[in-house]
């Protein structure tokens, strides 16, 4: 046996003595078992789940220094599987005594709750997410943290049932708690889950907190159990025939869940939306929606009975909450294909809108049959901004007494700006990701502005200021309104739409990624558009008029100092120019996928009609891509030549 198997084994062997969960601690035995007996499938397998450190000394081992899942983006996310890698009890126990003694630590410094004698409060919710053969699951993830935060001296509501992410974040600032858990894999595969951290502000966690839980974690005394959680866990079960073994709170959770819809309706959401259609005289549209297999369609239905709209018709494949995502292994409302059975079911029953939530329900879908009744439109979620950014100013904001502001990723539409232009509402772009939309809108209602809505383009929306955070059941409620107000008027989503750009121009996307699975070449890209910091002023024969690079050090043509306004990332660059034309095109390595990503968005002149946009677009999108990408050169694959 050679010295890295050996090591392999006794990584394996220490993470499966730790593991609380016998059917995952049995599968690594096992496993170990077959690796020492010669099985090279084995070993494989072996390696990939738990994966060593260069120069690991097993006579001085140290499991911090050892790879593991990453806590990234608002926490973690990855398959349900053993090992370090993987979302598994061992992995949310250790992930929930880390954050937890990073909790007290802030509360002893007084930096991370409030300077009262109120209790140190934590609350959690899960979905239905589930592995049968390892016995893991959302619910059990969920059971863990709780017996953790308890265990630290941490008062923890777990939140009785299903719940949908809007009503976790929700729950942080209602009951005044400290930190928010939501265990959930949002709209991934099935094989997934995710462990989703909220702040005290109810936004998503950002830096410096999620740097110092990460480093939390992985000490030493948080890696091991501070007591057996395995053994009280089934001494619970068996002491109890409720669903979370007594751990729950059913009546908190029926309280904070009726407190979330009473604040939408006492928002403004709904009253303003009222008076504007108290002249609906004709037709209302028939809508049809679909939960995607996730917990949404108790709180879509809610949510309509908030809006007073007329029930909508669900389809029943889709309806119940399903681990097995059974109809759309990819249960994201912007996947090509994830409406069909949807659509299908709205063709059948003769609806003429789609609406859909992903498997989490903070994020919204939407899809209408043209007027022939032959196409359905799937409307990007830049046009969904568009819909709801006009109407919530129209019906909300120019009655105001309070200024009016807007936000939005900078990757996303400019039309949300050029209507604040026009209208006198202020603007505000930031970098991607909901934690930084939702940290921005609570800055600016500091400062004494209605924030009526924060959006990003991959179809998250926050209306009205319920939640610092994306929110499908409020935004369902606001875009079903403004679909029965529109269709008394002899109008369509679609229709309404045009008539928005007739009035602001066109706005024409052309947004994807190329396949790169070598992150140096992405750097490589990216240190070629910088060019020594000598930025090209021109791509092609198109004049640039501004570079912003939010790499580090930084750079901003626009600005006096040559700083850019938003915060920069070593990890996270992104380089936008925008062009004399109206064009910007933006440029960003993902996160989370090895993909490099583009977004292009050219503006319209005065009166210029769609399909002349879109020409001009698509012609300059090729230039900019081939000069300042070399996709060729450089190895990129498109996703249709995968």
């Amino acid at each position: 046996m050679t010295s890295q198997a050996a090591a392999n084994i006794f990584h394996a062997k220490e993470w499966s003595r730790l593991d609380p969960n016998p059917e995952t601690s049995s599968y690594v035995q096992n496993l170990i078992a077959q690796v020492e007996g010669g099985s090279d499938a084995a070993f494989r397998e072996l390696q990939s789940l738990f994966p060593i450190a260069p120069d690991t000394d097993t006579n001085n081992y140290q499991p911090q220094l050892q790879p593991r899942i990453g806590f990234g983006t608002a926490g973690l996310r990855g398959h349900m599987e053993p090992g370090p890698l993987g979302m598994n009890d061992l992995i949310v126990i250790q992930t929930a005594q880390g954050l937890a003694r990073h909790v007290l630590r802030c509360h002893e410094n007084d930096e991370g709750t409030s300077k009262n004698n109120s209790p140190l409060k934590a609350v959690v919710g899960y979905d239905h997410r589930s592995h049968s053969k390892f016995n893991v699951s959302s619910k059990q993830f969920a059971l863990y943290t709780k017996l953790v935060f308890e265990h630290a001296g941490i008062e923890c509501t777990l939140l009785d049932g299903y719940v949908a992410t809007p009503i976790l974040a929700y729950a942080v600032t209602n009951i005044n708690a400290a930190v928010g858990i939501m265990v959930t894999a949002s709209h991934n595969p099935k094989e997934d889950n995710g462990y989703k951290v909220y702040w005290k502000d109810g936004c998503q966690i950002r830096p410096p907190i999620d740097g110092a839980i990460a480093n939390a974690i992985v000490e030493k005394e948080n890696l091991v159990p501070w007591i057996d959680y395995g053994e009280k866990l089934r001494k619970l079960k068996a002491g109890s025939n409720e669903e979370c073994c007594g751990l729950s709170d059913p009546m908190k959770t029926t309280s904070i869940e009726d407190a979330y819809f009473q604040s939408i309706q006492s928002s403004g959401l709904v009253t303003g939306m009222n008076d504007a259609a108290t002249n609906a005289t004709s037709s209302t549209p028939t809508i049809a929606y679909t939960a995607m297999h996730g917990v949404g369609y108790p709180y879509a239905k809610r949510s309509f009975e908030t809006f007073n709209l007329p029930p909508f018709l669900a389809v029943p494949s889709q309806q119940d909450p399903d681990p097995n995502f059974s109809t759309v292994p990819f249960p994201n409302p912007e996947e090509k294909g994830a409406l069909d059975e949807a659509m299908a079911f709205a063709t059948g029953n003769k609806c003429d809108i789609v609406l859909a939530n992903d498997p989490d329900v903070d994020r919204l879908g939407v899809a209408e049959l043209g007027k022939e009744g032959e196409k359905w439109t799937v409307f990007t979620g830049d046009q969904i901004g568009t819909l709801l950014g006009h109407w919530l100013w129209e019906t909300i904001g120019k009655y105001s007494d309070r200024p009016v502001a807007m936000c939005a990723s900078t990757v996303s539409s400019k039309m949300l700006s050029a209507m604040g232009q026009s209208e006198g509402f202020r603007f505000e772009e930031t970098l991607t990701g909901f934690k930084w939309i939702g940290s921005r809108a609570l800055s600016l209602q500091e400062q004494g502005y209605l924030v009526l809505l924060g959006y990003e383009e991959a179809i998250g929306f926050s209306c009205g200021g319920i939640i610092p955070d994306k929110d499908g059941i409020s935004a369902i409620g606001v875009i079903a309104k403004m679909a029965t107000c529109v269709y008394s008027r002899g109008e369509t989503l679609a229709s309404h739409l045009q008539h928005i750009h007739d009035k602001y121009g066109e706005f024409v996307c052309n947004n994807g990624y190329y396949r790169c699975n070598d992150p140096a070449i992405v750097e490589q890209i990216m240190e070629q558009m910088r060019n020594g910091g000598k930025y090209s002023e021109s791509v092609g024969s198109y004049d640039v008029e501004s570079i912003r690079d939010l790499g580090c050090p930084g750079y901003d043509s626009t600005t006096e100092d040559k700083k850019p306004m938003l915060p920069t990332s070593t990890s996270a660059p992104m380089i936008t120019f925008r062009f004399a034309n109206g064009c910007v095109a933006q440029f960003r390595a993902s996160g989370t996928e090895p993909k490099f990503k583009y977004y292009i968005e050219m503006r319209g002149k005065p009166g210029e009609k769609k399909a002349d946009v879109e020409k001009r677009l698509s012609e300059m999108s090729g230039v900019i891509l081939e000069e300042l990408l070399h996709p060729t050169a450089n190895g990129l694959i498109l996703p249709s030549n995968l």
